[in-house]
């Protein structure tokens, strides 16, 4: 697998038939399988993982605890355990919804679903300059993006899978949705897919590193926070247009939004722009904060490298 992980990005089936593959394709026939269960029965099923995960998965719990106490520090102990459980919960049924995105047709959830703002896109694809679709990792991310695309034609950016099996499966199901799954480090793709009055699916909320950061607030917390989407909406001209996907707490169905361009952007003061997307980001969270991965490291780096690790010594 060590060799695997260093090839290029493989997306035929055929590289895929020696046996130590199998265990792979065994999942994939089980996600494939599964996807087919009417959608209140994943709801539940999905809610059943996510406990279990809550249960048993020590450290993602720990890594939730502690984002949930520093982004929600106004609400009570028992408010915030509440919270934490119910994330894992809806990101539960997020796992279920990846077979959904990868092996149903999204047609089906149209009835389920209502787009809000689609005027917005309209508008900012009349400048022909692109549009960086700013979204979030919402426990929605593959079925909220596959449904989106029944509404728009897009391009997303990823990072590809550390399983080439499993990375192949995900790329050929997204591209049969979108135009081109990019590499999240193909910055000439997404300009030249920009240049081309695309949309591109971009997301910027989780920690890359202190490579081309800065440390902007988010729920109030200084977090890394990258500069490359002032750089690219400066290269390209493009709108950046935020969005977001939700699924609907009390029946089955989703909501997807989309929001006017961001203004004056980019300002010229990266410190300015990241406050900006992250107040964005921070504001479509709130609607629905328990169906956001909290499960991801957000803060772990710090301002210094000698401010403590909220995670605990071994999140450097």
């Amino acid at each position: 697998m060590k060799k695997a992980k260093q090839r290029t990005r493989d997306t035929h089936y055929s590289s895929y038939l020696h046996p130590r593959w199998w265990p792979t394709w065994m999942g994939i026939a089980t996600m494939w399988l599964a996807a087919q269960l009417p959608l209140k029965l994943q709801w539940w099923l999905g809610k059943r993982i996510g406990e279990l995960a809550y249960r048993f998965a020590s450290r993602r719990r720990h890594i939730t605890n502690v984002n949930i106490r520093l982004c929600f520090s106004e609400l009570s102990e028992k408010e915030k355990q509440a919270l934490v459980k119910d994330s894992f919960r809806a990101n539960g049924i997020g796992v279920m919804e990846i077979g959904l995105a990868w092996f149903r047709n999204p047609t089906a959830f149209m009835p389920i679903t209502e787009v809000h703002g689609l005027e917005h896109v309209d508008a900012a694809l009349a400048r022909g300059k692109g549009i960086l679709l700013l979204g979030g990792h919402y426990s929605t991310l593959d079925l909220g993006g596959s449904l989106v695309t029944e509404y728009i034609e897009a391009d997303v950016m990823q990072r590809d899978h550390n399983n080439p099996l499993m990375n192949a499966v995900m790329t050929r199901a997204r591209e049969r949705r979108y135009g081109v799954a990019l590499d999240s480090r193909n910055l000439r793709g997404l300009l030249k897919r920009l240049k081309n009055n695309r949309i591109v699916w971009y997301a910027t909320d989780q920690d890359y590193g202190r490579k081309g950061i800065v440390f902007a607030p988010f729920f109030g917390v200084p977090a890394g926070s990258i500069t490359a989407t002032s750089r690219i909406a400066d290269r390209s001209g493009c709108a950046v247009v935020p969005f977001s996907h939700f699924r609907r707490e009390h029946e089955p169905g989703y909501d997807i939004y989309f929001h006017p361009p961001l203004e004056n952007f980019p300002s010229g003061d990266d410190m300015a722009d990241a406050t900006l997307v992250n107040k964005t980001i921070e504001n479509e969270i709130r609607k629905h904060p328990d169906q956001y991965l909290w499960m991801h490291r957000r803060f772990k780096t710090r301002p210094s490298k000698d401010d403590p690790a909220p995670y605990g010594k071994e999140a450097n």
